[in-house]
């Protein structure tokens, strides 16, 4: 059984009361996780996270992300109980290990998931802020009905200007990422329809419960392409991604030239990398922008 005390924070409100404050009910105990993350035990057994947000509003739009991605009924993510400009609390995931059989399940949960669409390309969650988040970086939900302008113009575009700035990318080797962007319309493929994106999924943010299914956290919820949420599961590994694959294939098969395309699609996360921690990721970038062109 995990130990549980206080960990309430000088000159702040503790995790446990906020979780008594947003639930409205008893608290037994707090374990802390993390600096950002508390576990806390509720009287009644059931267990809670207390999230402190990284900047003001990004518990709201965590929220409206988790309850956006719910809707559907297709993707596990964990219940949000409540929040404010700080905090945000949710339900606790069982931990556990992946399992063959519960990604081919989460495979085809997730072609339902992007199914289910969103208004435009950009577009946030019922509630969401345009000014939101993916990770630490800005994220900006600005609406198109296109989706290689939109791509080019609102995700991949202003972290390489960034990166530029900051002397992490060379003037030199940002043509080359532009040249990508003029391309896009021919590199994009066949037209697709607005999808309902979790938009950081990163194998970090798939949790696997006791039973081995698969419970998406930390989203960065927005109207996108479908291929870009699976180049980046491909990005970092994710297990059993074969089997993920097998199960999203047989609920909405994908368009013809998609593997041609990671690399296109990973552009934007990994341009995020680079403008967080700098040079390693921007020659991955730059590897990735190769690929896109073909070289």
């Amino acid at each position: 059984m995990p130990t549980y005390r206080s960990s309430h924070r000088p000159g702040g409100e503790s995790p446990g009361s906020v979780a008594a404050r947003l639930t409205g009910c008893s608290v037994a105990g707090e374990r802390p996780l993390s600096s950002a993350l508390t576990e806390v035990a509720l009287d009644g057994g059931q267990s809670v996270i207390v999230k402190r947000a990284s900047d003001p509003g990004a518990a709201a739009a965590e929220a409206a992300g988790l309850r956006w991605l719910a809707e559907p009924g297709s993707v596990r993510v964990p219940e949000v109980h409540g929040h404010d400009a700080i905090w945000l609390v949710l339900d606790r995931v069982p931990s556990g290990r992946a399992s063959k059989a519960g990604a081919l399940r989460f495979g085809r949960a997730l072609a339902a998931l992007h199914a289910a669409g969103a208004d435009a390309f950009g577009a946030p969650p019922p509630g969401g802020p345009v000014d939101a988040a993916i990770g630490l970086a800005p994220m900006r939900n600005v609406t198109a009905a296109q989706w290689p302008g939109w791509y080019a113009e609102q995700r991949v575009l202003p972290y390489l200007r960034s990166a530029v700035d900051s002397g992490t990318v060379r003037a030199d080797e940002a043509r080359l990422v532009e040249q990508v962007c003029a391309r896009l319309p021919e590199l994009a493929g066949p037209a697709e329809p607005v999808a309902r994106l979790h938009g950081d999924l990163w194998s970090g943010n798939v949790l696997w419960d006791a039973d081995g299914e698969a419970w998406l956290i930390d989203p960065a919820a927005h109207g996108g392409h479908r291929e870009t949420d699976l180049a980046m599961l491909h990005l970092f590994g994710c297990p059993h991604l074969d089997r993920v694959l097998d199960g999203y294939e047989e609920e909405a098969p994908l368009a013809d030239g998609w593997r041609e395309r990671i690399g296109l699609h990973q552009l934007f996360p990994l341009l995020v990398h680079t403008v967080l921690f700098g040079r390693s990721y921007a020659e991955r970038a730059l590897r990735a922008a190769e690929s896109a062109l073909g070289r």
